[in-house]
């Protein structure tokens, strides 16, 4: 096996999460080669995927409210955000699908780029004009308190105590908040958005509707304009007597598991996670798996 079938080999291992992870840390290897003929603008070696504070200079880049979450300049800034990232997506994915799951990315973003531009061109004078703002934080905020608000009586383990999820969820917004009156306001800005875009999804979700629907079949669309339009040739089409109504066993199979892992969700939700049978305990994991 050659290196190249090797490297695609183990990104096919990989979940959708650890994937944007490994493009985080390619981006970050890009600037830091970027920035050896830049030595006097360090941190401006990805200049053009920088989100600007102002909407004027935004006009101007639009994809800079999505490619922003891909840009670090410090070690320790990709460091924490990766990890983060990276225990987060294992607990979110356990529960919820690898779309859903980049919904909540993509969509937290997008927020707390809007809510980091919004403050400050209303608020001039509060915020200092010129700011650019990188990093995945808004993103991770986004799925941590999606699940703290789907979950919020799931207990974990916090040092020698068990902590319920939406008293962990607060305490992060907590910090944010007063994160604004410190050298990182713009920062902190994006990561209340995310978190706020991360409530709002799960709190609809719950009652039964996918905010972000929308956003994926624009997606969809978008990766789809880019997929090759060469028409794959006629084949004999055979009568699939084991169809019932058009839908095959598998399909079957997998709504009423989707069903099942939602009534389980439901009820993690309203009544804790211990309040599960160890039957579905056992569904839920087989199910992550």
């Amino acid at each position: 096996m050659t290196l190249t079938q090797d490297i695609k080999s183990k990104l096919s291992q990989l979940n959708v999460l650890e994937k944007i992870i490994v493009v985080n840390v390619l981006v970050f290897l890009l600037g830091l080669l970027l920035q050896l003929p830049l030595e006097a603008i360090k941190e401006s070696s990805l200049l053009w995927f920088e989100l600007p504070s102002e909407f004027s200079d935004f006009i101007l880049k639009p994809w800079s409210i999505i490619t922003y979450a891909f840009v670090h300049y410090d070690f320790l800034h990709i460091l924490f955000n990766m990890l983060w990232l990276y225990v987060i997506g294992q607990l979110f994915l356990n529960l919820f699908s690898p779309k859903l799951a980049l919904n909540v990315y993509f969509l937290g973003a997008i927020s707390g780029g809007l809510l980091f531009m919004l403050c400050y061109s209303l608020f001039p004078q509060v915020f200092n004009t010129g700011n650019r703002l990188v990093g995945a934080s808004a993103s991770v905020r986004a799925l941590l308190i999606f699940i703290c608000a789907y979950l919020p009586n799931k207990e974990i383990r916090f040092f020698t105590f068990n902590l319920k999820l939406w008293y962990f969820g607060l305490g992060i917004v907590i910090l944010d908040v007063l994160g604004l009156f410190g050298n990182n306001a713009g920062g902190n800005l994006a990561h209340i958005g995310g978190a706020a875009l991360g409530y709002f999804y799960a709190i609809q979700l719950k009652k039964g509707n996918d905010i972000g629907k929308g956003f994926e079949r624009w997606m969809d669309a978008f990766v789809g304009f880019f997929k090759s339009s060469k028409k794959a040739p006629l084949k004999t089409v055979h009568k699939n007597k084991s169809k019932v109504g058009g839908y095959t066993k598998q399909d079957f199979d997998t709504f009423n598991n989707q069903k099942k892992i939602d009534v389980i969700l439901d009820k993690i939700s309203k009544s804790g996670y211990d309040s599960l049978t160890s039957e579905e305990k056992e569904f839920l994991f087989r199910a992550g798996k």
